[in-house]
């Protein structure tokens, strides 16, 4: 696990400085924003279209194999863009295609990795596990965007591609020297429904029966709404408090990078704290979204930098937590068959989401100004979410006062129908008992 933790610390860092390189060649093949924003939708695309697909095949097939021969086509893409891009032979149709390819792997090497990580370690260990996974992510995305400056400014962008793609080769090397606590489970369980013949009907591993498995799941379907108004109304605050501080605020660009930074250590705080969790449930991060969001109203009346810059650590911490326990509620709650779809169908939802997002708040805030969206989105997550924890505590205790009624109306008439039975049992032991 400790290797697996250094391999995903460096492929993170590799995956950042990528990411932060493709931008700015975007801008400076193009001059356009909207197309830097066009070659992130592309890359995060085949996320929506193919995310329960790519599970299915994790599901099917060897998770190291899958894993290693993943990693191992993402550096080759890497590898690949650097030298079009060192050939001066790059153009934007062509980088929109590299992306998009990037997106396709990534949608059976993302849940891939992912479970081969739960694989590393004992069950009762698995929230620690994926709290060092966030952790060396956070982290990762620190390197890599410090790195992405130094790369470009010393080596040139093919040299920040290059290096991306030894991180991808790096981790497949790590990966056959790993030895699995358990073997990848598939077995369907017994407790299936039986079909004609007595048979339990075979799990084809295919993409209907994740998706039919995920929509009658309570605790995924919960997840998925918390997941999707947080993400809709709130969280996005790189594109939020950056208009926040150069707006309402009067910062610069170096301000936002402190916010930024806070942001960061927060994240790295929330997972630290998240690895200690033992058994976390959707009631958990639903109130951590609660929390979130009532720092967020906060955050948007903020009078000063300062001020902010106090909200924001408790803010970062909380959705770093959350995302700590809603990762290991949905690589734990189901069967082991269906892991991999149900990471894929998370996949697609989580991509929708990603996809509204952006557009929703900045519309939000064309309406409302930026302190406006930041309350009126806390506000109505904080709404949603309050509603839905007192229509559950109704519906507890609507369903505990039916089992108390339905306990005392079976239980009477069986006490009254016993009762003359034992004192017609008991009679004549007394009248033998006065007898001797």
């Amino acid at each position: 696990m400790r290797w697996w933790a250094v391999a995903n610390f460096v492929s993170n860092a590799g995956t950042w400085m990528q990411l932060t390189v493709q931008n700015l060649l975007v801008l400076q093949i193009t001059g356009s924003a909207a197309a830097t924003g066009l070659s992130m939708s592309v890359q995060a695309a085949p996320g929506l279209l193919l995310g329960t697909l790519g599970g299915a095949l994790v599901d099917r097939w060897p998770r190291k194999l899958t894993a290693a021969v993943g990693q191992v086509l993402l550096g080759v893409v890497a590898v690949l863009t650097a030298v079009l891009v060192a050939l001066d032979q790059l153009n934007l149709p062509l980088l929109m295609v590299l992306a998009a390819l990037t997106g396709v792997i990534a949608t059976v090497d993302g849940p891939a990795c992912a479970l081969l990580g739960n694989d590393l370690v004992r069950t009762e260990d698995i929230p620690s596990a994926i709290g060092v996974g966030s952790l060396a992510h956070s982290g990762g995305r620190l390197a890599g965007a410090a790195l992405a400056g130094v790369t470009v400014g010393v080596l040139g962008t093919a040299a920040a591609y290059v290096a991306n793609g030894f991180t991808f080769l790096f981790v497949a090397c790590v990966i056959p020297f790993l030895k699995p606590v358990r073997r990848q489970e598939r077995a369907v369980p017994a407790a299936r429904p039986k079909g004609r013949g007595g048979r339990a009907p075979r799990d084809t591993g295919g993409v209907r029966e994740g998706l039919v498995f995920f929509a009658r799941r309570p605790r995924l379907v919960a997840l998925a709404g918390l997941n999707g108004i947080s993400a809709l109304f709130g969280r996005n605050y790189s594109l939020t408090l950056v208009v926040l501080v150069t707006g309402p605020l009067a910062g610069d660009a170096g301000t936002f990078s402190t916010v930024a930074t806070v942001l960061a250590v927060g994240g790295i705080v929330g997972a630290v704290l998240g690895a200690r969790l033992q058994r976390p449930g959707v009631r958990l991060v639903g109130m951590l979204t609660l929390a979130g969001a009532l720092l967020q109203v906060l955050a948007g009346l903020s009078p000063s930098v300062a001020v902010l810059l106090v909200l924001v650590l408790p803010m970062a911490i909380a959705e770093s937590v959350a995302d700590t326990a809603q990762n290991t509620v949905l690589q734990t709650d189901p069967p082991a068959h269906m892991r991999g779809r149900v990471l894929g169908a998370w996949s697609s939802i989580r991509t929708v989401w990603g996809l509204a997002a952006p557009p929703t708040l900045g519309l939000l805030m064309e309406v409302l100004g930026a302190r406006g969206a930041l309350v009126a989105g806390g506000l109505l997550v904080a709404s949603t979410v309050g509603t839905a924890f007192l229509a559950r505590g109704r519906r507890t205790a609507k369903a505990a006062a039916t089992a108390r009624l339905t306990t005392t109306v079976v239980e009477a008439p069986l006490t009254e129908a016993l009762v003359p039975k034992t004192a017609q049992l008991s009679s004549p032991r007394t009248e033998l008992g006065t007898a001797v």
